[in-house]
């Protein structure tokens, strides 16, 4: 018969036995699949129809809460409820460990752990329950039912996906979906007396297709969807041998199967044209060794395209040896490896799984025969090689019979006596052990014995059957499920809460938080349900921690015995508290530990005690920060009522008392004479460091003075004075701990100031300086003095200033006549590290005056001499050196101390000069420092040429030739000789005596060093010869120095030609190409040579003929016009319009001092120009002419404007001197009488310009009339005295005899009377600006200072008396203004 028609007189004729089997069972045979929410609307709709009594159900007085249903124990005994939908779903993927978990919420009837409730185990106190294992009562009650009431027969195998299919003895497969409802019943109790049991299932990955293996060797595929038979294989291997095997691929044409003859092959499913059909192909023969157990590498949906799965491996176990071998895309075998020697009798045990490994997920197989788990990491490299890795072993004390992941990390093995270990895999640790056998778990014995077929197998084979349990057992997405002779059994992680939950029902409380904190840490093992996120997961369990801590403090209360001792009470509370603040604490949950916690606990008066007492380790160990006020105060009542104060002072400074009322702190503190506790107060409550020293001085410093004996209490005082000051000092936080650092150079300032503090707050007058050191040294001053030396030795925040106010003090009461204070000269020594310690060099100059203070105060007996010396010059204090020297009057070694001391260097000039010129000195002395100074000389010339000059010709002016001749450099003698020598640098050269050839020396240095400079020098020096010095200046080819002496000498023609000669060197310069970067410096450096040349010959030209002067003027001309002969030469091109500008500029010069026809006659004489190349020079020519035609134009222009100006100014003049004159009153101005008084012929009547009228006789008497050749001049007597001050206004004056009027006559003098100054003024003001005039006086007085024609030049400084320097200067091109005539 056809498979395929085999396969659909099957599946019809199977429909019958399904329906019966579902109706004899009471479950409807095609229950569909239901969602969550569905599960529940039908449970509550059957809720009413259960019968309380058939199951067993007891009355409860109040309904339990949702809360306490999810919380409920696996203990207590179930009504049978379905299964959560989502218990056998592989959807709920925990994608951060690619693992695959279930969130299946309550447990069904766990029986092994009311075993377990007598004796907590390591593992479980430490862990918790890890694992549930619950019974399936639905499909454990249809199996028994199946058997008892359709004659399926026993479980016999089991396979898990989202569907759960279980095999029987009887050849029947049951199928039942997640809800535990039977869906299907496969296959007929008569096939199943032809094919016998069901050895071996498997169901591919989209949950289509069943494979059925039976004993007697056949295999049957099915729809699941359906329930038809697609399949019957009878010939894929061969006959007479069990099916112990069958496994999907990932691909579903792809399944492979294992037979009792130890074969393994590869089933390929094809469909064509309609027909199903399966090849069969041998992998593996047991005639090679038998392989008893095979295992696909199945991956998850999410890892579908991982590269590995295109290999499509499988990996078998013989007796003997492991096999990796890859499907495809040919058959390949990838790795073998030998087991070794074990007991015979193990089982061979394979699993894969995909784990995360550095970075990468790949997959893993595990496999075990006996007591060791071995494990392989496979990877695929670029090159599409599959490498295999050992991995970490595990070694067991118990032999394995099966082998299961549960998750990547999470391992469970199931030993020889049905004992389950769950095991974390990376540390290998036991996490719980759970007893099975009430499982009844079913053993594969017979198929491996192939007893269906006769028992045709090796003794080998037998032998490894006898515990194999293969097709028991089965897991999917985080499940296991473990089928017994009458159930079907799950085992599950537990999630992270359900573990606490559980804990928590046994009333484990304790460690139940220490799971939740273990869990919080992120070192809890198989862990299941916390988000990735570790925020978000120490969220989640923190609140559920707090949830417990309620619950555990509500409980500590309940729990507390009511009667019996105090002790009993007492006890129960310290082993209950601590607890909860240890987690409040590691929470960080003060807020809830000060807050809720502390307000129950508080209900409970022992509780609160304890509570209190017990938060002192905290705090000493500084674990608790942030305590409540109230609580803080309470923790003070409660050490105050119990008398604990040493508890009290010790919990006090460790605590943050910012938050309670200080002042009462502190006046508790005091009261109880808690010291260290009122200065912590003061210190970190307030950051006051000087109120604790204050209150302490006050209670030690009175007696002290008055010279009495100090109590117990008070000495206790004065030492703890000692200490704080010592702490502030070192920059210690008193009693412990350690200032903030940005505090610490403050409070040591501050700590320190206040103990050198000349008066105390509230001092009397009568109160000695520094009260609180004389205090201190009173009390103790050994100890004083060694807290002094600790600051010495090991501080260097404190300034120098401040040890030495110090120090200086104790100086001067040890040099007191009547000193009975002992100081220890190390002390001393010590200070004098301090201020001399070479390794520090900051605030050099402030230690430095300290040490002179201190030494200066009387502190210098406190020292030794030959050893404060060495030390000083060591640190360099050269004024500590002075000091001590000039004690011993030793002034020339004093020289060194200034010449060392960097900071007053320059300061030895003057005190040489005024130990040898102020009296009081010895000769000796003085002598000393004269040969001290004359040693040292070229060290003063280096540190100044000036002042060493000045001093030299102040005191060693016999001794200049002698110094000259020692001075070895030569640039030090020449800055020597220019401050002595050059009367720029202020030495009056008449003190010197000095031969002319020194003053050649300096000049030969000067041509040397600096020749720039050379020419303006020689312009003032005095005492040098002119022949000599001419050759100095040649030979080092200074041109322009040579011509000024040659001029000086009176050798003009000599001076030109030196000039000449340089001006031509440079054009012929020009006329070679050059680069153009050069080529503008040369032409400006040309430009300046001619116009230096054209003054020597514009300064010498007045004195000379005319013949001398054409010798100068024409050789200029020609060099300047012979390059532009050069007419072929390219490069002059491009230089002939610069070379134009300056002959023009020659030409323009020359034509002041020659007549213009000897020049054009000079230029026409030229044999060049003769030859008819006049072109060349029309340039010059017309260049000449039209400067002539300009100047003509510019004098006719200015004798025009000249002219025009004096003919207004004269009109002008002559109308105001013509002008009627009114008088501003009819009376003397001086008698104040009428003018017509008296009519004396000699008394006229005067009338000034200003207004003012005057009797002659009155101005005679007065002295304002001055007879001049015979002719009065008058002044107005009230403008004259109104201007004492200033320059004298006089007023011209009109004689007025009777009613007529005469004009007076002015004189002919070029000198203006006082009457035209006054028109003039008037005139000016007219004008309003300057004339034109005066601006022509003005430029030619800036032009040379010559006088031209009538303009008068006053003598002066021209920038002081410009009209051009005045602010208000305008320029008026505007005509001046018409006046009226």
């Amino acid at each position: 018969m056809e498979p395929g028609s085999l396969g659909a007189e099957q599946g019809a004729s199977l429909a019958g036995p399904a329906e019966e089997l579902g109706a004899l069972l009471g479950q409807d045979a095609a229950l569909p699949q239901l969602s969550g929410g569905e599960l529940d609307r039908e449970l509550e709709s059957k809720s009413d129809l259960i019968d309380d009594k058939e199951f067993d159900i007891p009355q409860v007085d109040t309904p339990p809460t949702l809360e306490s249903i999810l919380n409920e124990t696996d203990d207590e005994e179930e009504s049978f409820v379905l299964e959560d939908p989502s218990l056998l779903n592989i959807d709920n993927i925990d994608t951060h460990s690619y693992d695959t978990s279930s969130l299946a919420s309550s447990d069904s009837g766990d029986r092994t752990h009311l075993k377990r409730k007598k004796k907590l185990p390591d593992s479980f106190s430490l862990h918790g329950s890890v694992v549930r294992l619950s019974l399936l009562k639905g499909i454990s009650a249809q199996i028994v039912s199946a058997a008892d009431k359709v004659d399926a027969g026993l479980p016999t195998a089991i396979a898990a996906s989202s569907l759960i299919a279980v095999g029987t003895s009887h050849g029947l497969a049951l199928i039942f979906d997640p809800n535990q409802a039977l869906r299907l019943c496969l296959g007929s109790t008569a096939v199943g007396a032809q094919y016998g049991a069901i050895s071996a299932l498997s169901i591919n990955n989209n949950c289509s297709r069943l494979l059925c293996g039976f004993a007697k060797g056949q295999i049957t595929m099915w729809d699941l969807a359906s329930g038809k038979l697609l399949r019957s294989i009878t010939d894929a291997h061969p006959p007479g041998t069990a099916i112990l095997h069958i496994k999907f691929t990932d691909d579903p044409t792809l399944a492979i199967c294992n037979d009792s003859g130890g074969s393994v092959f590869e089933l390929s499913f094809k469909r064509v044209m309609g027909v199903r059909t399966c090849e069969s192909r041998c992998l593996f023969s047991g005639s090679k060794g038998e392989v008893c157990c095979i295992e696909p590498l199945h991956a998850k949906t999410e890892l579908r395209d991982h590269p590995i799965t295109q290999y499509s491996l499988l990996a078998m176990a013989s007796l003997t040896k492991i096999l990796v071998i890859g499907l495809k895309p040919s058959l390949k075998v990838w790795m073998t490896f030998p087991y070794g020697r074990m007991d015979p009798s193990s089982v061979p045990l394979l699993a894969w799984h995909f784990v995360a490994v550095q970075n990468s997920v790949n997959p893993m197989l595990a496999f075990c025969r006996g007591d060791v788990v071995h494990f392989l990491l496979v990877k695929r490299d670029d090159s599409g090689a599959i490498h295999v890795t050992k991995q970490k072993q595990l070694h067991l004390h118990y032999d394995l019979i099966n082998f299961t992941w549960i998750n990547s990390r999470t391992v469970v093995l199931l030993d020889s006596v049905e004992k389950l270990h769950v095991i974390d895999r990376q540390t290998q640790e036991e996490l719980e052990t759970i007893e099975i056998s009430e499982v009844q778990l079913v053993y594969n014995s017979s198929h491996f014995k192939s007893l269906a077929t006769g028992g045709n197998v090796s003794q080998a084979l037998a032998l490894v059957g006898e515990k194999a349990c293969y097709q028991s057992i089965s897991s999917c997405g985080g499940q296991i499920f473990y089928l017994g002779t009458k159930s079907v059994h799950v085992m599950m992680i537990r999630s992270w809460r359900e573990r606490v939950d559980h804990l928590l029902k046994q009333d484990c409380l304790t460690e139940a938080l220490a799971l939740a904190w273990s869990f919080h840490e992120g070192k809890a093992k198989a862990v299941v349900g916390l988000s990735g996120d570790v925020s978000k997961r120490k969220a989640v369990i923190a609140d559920r921690m707090v949830e417990i801590l309620f619950h555990y403090a509500d409980r500590t209360l309940k729990k507390c015995p009511d009667q019996g001792k105090i002790q009993v009470m007492e006890q129960h509370f310290q082993d209950m508290v601590p607890v909860i603040v240890d987690y409040c604490l590691l929470l960080q949950r003060t807020d809830l530990l000060f807050s809720q916690m502390y307000d129950k606990l508080s209900e409970n008066s022992v509780a609160k005690g304890v509570f209190l007492e017990c938060l002192e380790p905290y705090i000493l160990s500084d674990k608790l920060m942030g305590m409540t006020a109230q609580v803080m105060k309470d923790l003070l009542l409660h050490y105050q009522d119990k008398n604990l104060m040493e508890d009290m002072e010790a919990c006090i400074v460790h605590m943050d008392i910012t938050s309670l009322d200080i002042q009462q702190v502190v006046l508790l503190c005091w009261e109880n004479h808690l010291y260290d506790a009122m200065i912590y107060v003061y210190n970190s409550g307030m950051n006051d460091f000087i109120s604790p020293m204050e209150k302490l001085f006050k209670v030690i410093a009175p007696p002290l003075n008055a010279g009495k004996s100090l109590t117990d209490e008070k000495v206790v005082m004065g030492n703890k004075l000692l200490v704080y000051i010592s702490c502030c000092l070192a920059g210690r936080a008193y009693p412990l701990g350690d200032i903030p650092e940005d505090l610490v150079p403050l409070v040591k300032n501050q700590v320190f100031e206040f103990l050198i503090r000349l008066h105390s707050a509230e001092a009397s007058a009568d109160e000695e300086v520094y009260p609180y050191v004389r205090t201190l040294l009173h009390f103790d001053t050994r100890e004083f003095l060694n807290v002094l030396a600790l600051v010495m030795v090991e501080n260097s925040d404190f300034t120098p200033s401040q040890v030495g106010c110090l120090f200086t003090f104790l100086a001067r009461q040890l040099a007191k006549p009547n000193n009975t204070l002992f100081v220890n000269r190390t002390l001393f020594d010590q200070v004098l590290e301090f201020l001399c310690s070479p390794d520090d060099d900051s605030r050099h100059s402030e230690r430095q005056q300290v040490l002179l203070e201190l030494l200066q105060a009387g502190g210098i007996v406190q020292f030794e001499e030959n050893r404060l010396i060495p030390m000083a010059e060591k640190a360099e204090f050269y004024q500590i050196c002075e000091f001590m020297y000039e004690r011993e009057h030793l002034y020339d070694k004093i020289i060194d101390c200034y010449l060392r001391d960097p900071v007053r260097k320059e300061e030895v000039f003057n005190y040489i000069h005024n130990i040898l010129s102020i009296p009081g000195y010895s000769a000796e002395e003085k002598q000393s420092v004269w040969q001290k100074a004359m040693k040292h000389i070229e060290e003063l010339l280096l540190l100044s040429p000036n002042k060493a000059a000045d001093l030299i010709a102040t005191h060693f002016n016999d001794q200049i030739e002698a110094i000259i001749k020692n001075l070895q450099d030569q640039f030090l003698l020449f800055q020597f000789l220019r401050s002595l020598l050059d009367p720029r640098e202020g030495i009056n050269q008449d003190m010197l005596q000095i031969s002319p050839c020194v003053t050649e020396q300096f000049i030969e240095l000067l041509c040397h060093y600096s020749p720039d400079q050379v020419l303006e020098t020689l312009q003032v020096l005095e005492f040098y010869r002119l022949e000599e010095t001419i050759q100095i200046t040649q030979k080092h080819l200074l041109h322009e120095a040579s011509s000024y002496l040659l001029e000086k000498k009176g050798d003009v023609h000599g001076a030109f030609l030196v000039m000449l000669e340089q001006l031509q060197s440079k054009l012929l310069v020009l006329t070679h190409e050059i680069e153009e970067s050069t080529e503008l410096d040369l032409l400006k450096d040309i430009e300046d040579t001619l116009v230096k040349t054209i003054a020597l010959c514009q300064r010498n030209s007045h004195s000379l003929n005319q013949q001398q002067r054409e010798a100068l003027w024409f050789p200029l001309l020609e060099a300047m016009m012979s390059p532009q002969k050069l007419s072929s030469s390219t490069v002059l091109c491009q230089y002939s319009e610069p070379l134009k500008s300056l002959t023009m500029q020659v030409l323009n010069n020359m034509a002041a001092f020659i007549a213009l026809p000897s020049i054009l006659q000079r230029i026409l004489q030229d044999p060049v120009y003769g030859k008819g190349k006049l072109g060349e020079i029309q340039g010059l020519v017309l260049g000449m002419l039209d400067t002539f035609n300009y100047e003509q134009t510019l004098l006719e222009t200015t004798t025009n404007l000249l002219n025009h100006d004096l003919h207004w100014s004269l009109c002008n003049l002559r109308a105001s001197i013509t002008r009627g004159l009114n008088p501003k009153q009819d009376y003397c101005c001086i008698c104040l009488q009428q003018y017509k008084r008296r009519q004396e012929m000699a008394d006229e009547i005067i009338v000034f310009s200003c207004g003012h009228l005057y009797h002659s006789l009155c101005l005679l008497s007065k002295e304002c009339g001055i007879e001049t050749k015979g002719q009065m001049r008058w002044t107005c007597y009230k403008c004259n005295s109104s201007n004492k001050g200033g320059k004298l206004s006089e007023n011209f004056s009109e004689l007025k005899k009777g009613n007529g009027a005469s004009l007076a006559q002015s004189s002919s003098e070029s000198l203006l009377d006082s009457q035209q100054i006054q028109a003039f003024d008037q005139l000016c003001r007219l004008y309003r600006g300057t004339s034109r005039l005066a601006l022509l006086t003005e430029l030619s007085r800036t032009r040379g200072g010559e006088k031209h024609g009538l303009l008068n030049v006053s003598q002066g400084d021209p920038a002081l008396n410009s009209v051009f320097q005045n602010e208000n200067f305008q320029l008026h091109l505007a005509p001046p203004p018409l006046t009226e005539e």
